[in-house]
């Protein structure tokens, strides 16, 4: 934390005196931890996701449905030992899963908290990103992480940068996925369809950006076994957390859209999970 290089914006900046490119210094600083009942299917199910929600944010989409934690800084800093404590009590509500939400600035301190409780943590970790990460960093995360749940948010450079700030991003995003795949090959479910391990590529469709999504999808086929990993689609866009500037993302994504994009990935042979449109509904965001 001393020179920090954790994201890929690589601010070398020492997070022990001052905030990052992330806007966090370095101590681990959490916005809520709850019972989530609306992920993908093989996650929450029944019993639901233990998720913790992490203050801070690596990429910084204009967009953002969580700006509240992840540009304006709410949360609350706690130690370590609390973060492990906290895993053990999501553990003790009966979830699947412990799903580490935004992650990748505490990556470090999250290795930390897992090996205090590694002889109790008994449900899978899952490492929920927004694929904009530094691939050596992933493999790092090797025997802390039994899923990857990633975002592969745009193929254009000129949208990743206009609405990410992040013209690199799909460049890192698969590059970050690559490697994910070389630690979890394959998906492992449950008998109850629960995932044990494995990989889960979501991918947002946005307004006006539905053939950018394509060649998303296109790229993932040509460049990897579509099997090994689950596919996402979402439809939940919402723009009410958009500026007004963006005026042609200002919008909910159509039917058109979206069925568009759904149609190419059935072509090309996705396996996954794809929303329905009402989704796209702020009343599904967290309140932090």
């Amino acid at each position: 934390m001393e020179k920090c290089y954790a994201c890929p914006r690589k601010c070398g900046i020492d997070r022990s005196t001052h905030k990052g490119a992330c806007g966090t210094n370095d101590k681990v600083k959490i916005a809520k931890y709850m019972v989530h009942m609306w992920e993908e299917p093989c996650i929450s199910s029944e019993n639901g996701s233990g998720c913790i929600f992490f203050s801070g944010c690596s990429l910084g989409c204009v967009y953002c449905q969580n700006k509240e934690i992840s540009k304006n800084g709410k949360g609350e800093e706690i130690s370590i030992l609390r973060l492990s404590e906290i895993m053990l009590e999501l553990q003790d509500k009966q979830v699947n899963n412990i799903n580490l939400v935004t992650p990748t600035h505490f990556s470090s301190q999250i290795r930390t908290a897992i090996d205090l409780i590694r002889d109790k943590i008994k449900v899978p970790i899952i490492y929920n990103t927004s694929g904009y990460e530094n691939p050596e960093e992933i493999l790092k995360m090797a025997d802390y992480v039994d899923v990857f749940l990633t975002d592969v948010k745009y193929f254009s450079k000129e949208s990743s940068l206009k609405y990410s700030n992040a013209r690199d991003y799909y460049e890192l995003a698969k590059a970050s996925l690559s490697n994910m795949l070389k630690l979890k090959p394959k998906i492992s479910l449950d008998k109850n369809g629960i995932i044990k391990s494995g990989v889960i590529v979501r991918h947002l469709v946005l307004p006006t950006l539905r053939h950018d999504s394509i060649k998303i999808l296109e790229d993932l086929k040509n460049s990897f076994d579509i099997s090994s990993f689950k596919l996402s689609l979402m439809s939940q866009y919402t723009p009410d957390f958009c500026p007004d500037e963006y005026k042609e993302i200002k919008r909910k994504i159509t039917t058109f859209e979206y069925e568009s994009v759904l149609s190419k990935a059935i072509e090309l042979g996705f396996d996954g999970y794809f929303q329905d449109r009402k989704s796209a509904d702020k009343c599904y965001t967290p309140e932090f």
